[in-house]
């Protein structure tokens, strides 16, 4: 065996005792300074490295292997072994990504894990990537409530002061938006306030408001608009290079699908614990003025969605079928759902 070849050989295995641990090389599409949303893959990596005695995985940041846009294709051609990113950045590539990761008026979290898990959004998002000729390995490995709809300069009285704004915009929303007359583009997340501070864009849309804060919005965007009717909840995936996930024994596959999942309850849970003081040092410290949108405004964006969804049903056979599915699971749902849960807001006696 050459040198060469032997330290090729020694650098993609780490030895513990009797175990070798296979090494994957993750990039991540966010920053591991942005709580919430960095710090997941980070979490990611540290439970499947507690847990694992199969593999190891190491976290680079954005850019650091390749940038946050090109991970689908770089796990893929194997450039990278594992990617953890949202499918809503691939909306480009393939019209049902974004049903995967933010469906605007669609379900909220305990809903969308329903389908996904107990239905067959999961069946459909791997045959998603199987279709278009993606070399990879799916996993759903994160979750998010529903984010804030965007940072304005200016206060939005009616719907005809969205025309003409240039603005930052995630995944299908972003249809939404151009239908209504605004200028999108996606921007990953350390281009945003750059972009915001040299007036290339008007408004953003990013996260949640802890996030959103930690990139400093609130500076130059003062008015933050409520509710995330674009993403009443996001779903975060794991990427793996489906070469490599198939040389993995089914000891090491599971593993990485517990850790996952482990790691779904974790990001949900932590973005609803950290948020609302967010929102309040938001206010108190810098500022902003939280605003709602009024029942006449999201119905103009809902009734904008249903015309991008019907477009995108009929371009694309297998946008149409996916989201047939996803509705057909709602129509079900709905006895659960609109019975069992209070009314929002339900003013309770102890508020009283």
């Amino acid at each position: 065996m050459n040198n060469v070849f032997a330290a090729a050989v020694a650098a993609s295995f780490v030895v513990t005792g009797a175990n070798a641990q296979e090494m994957f090389e993750m990039t991540s599409g966010y920053a591991e300074n942005l709580p919430i949303l960095g710090t997941a893959s980070v979490a990611f990596v540290e439970k499947i490295n507690a847990i694992s005695t199969e593999v190891e995985f190491e976290h680079f940041n954005p850019g650091e292997l390749v940038p946050a846009l090109e991970m689908l294709d770089a796990t893929s051609n194997g450039s990278v072994d594992a990617a953890y990113s949202t499918s809503g950045y691939w909306q480009g590539k393939m019209a049902a990504a974004g049903l995967f990761a933010a469906v605007p008026f669609g379900p909220e979290p305990g809903e969308m894990l329903a389908w996904m898990l107990y239905d067959d959004g999961l069946k459909y998002f791997q045959q998603m990537y199987d279709d278009n000729g993606y070399n990879v390995k799916v996993l759903l490995c994160g979750m998010y409530a529903p984010e804030t709809s965007g940072w304005f300069k200016k206060e939005i009285n009616s719907m005809d002061d969205l025309k003409g704004l240039n603005m930052r915009f995630f995944g299908l929303g972003a249809e939404v938006m151009a239908k209504l007359g605004v200028s999108t583009s996606l921007l990953a997340g350390g281009d945003i306030f750059p972009a915001l501070e040299r007036g290339a864009i008007d408004a953003t849309e990013f996260s949640m408001p802890l996030v959103d804060a930690n990139l400093g919005f609130y500076n130059i965007a003062k008015y933050n608009y409520f509710p995330g009717w674009h993403q009443p909840s996001t779903m975060f995936e794991l990427l793996i290079n489906k070469d490599k996930w198939e040389d993995l024994d089914e000891i090491a596959q599971n593993q990485i699908e517990i850790a996952c999942m482990a790691n779904l309850a974790d990001n949900f849970a932590e973005g609803e614990a950290k948020n609302f003081p967010a929102m309040k040092e938001n206010v108190d410290a810098h500022g902003v003025q939280i605003k709602n949108w009024s029942e006449e405004q999201l119905q103009a964006f809902e009734r904008a969605w249903l015309e991008v969804a019907g477009e995108l049903a009929a371009e694309d056979a297998f946008f149409s079928e996916v989201w047939d599915d996803l509705q057909e699971f709602r129509e079900g749902y709905k006895l659960w759902g609109h019975n069992i849960y209070l009314p929002r807001p339900y003013i309770s006696v102890a508020d009283q």
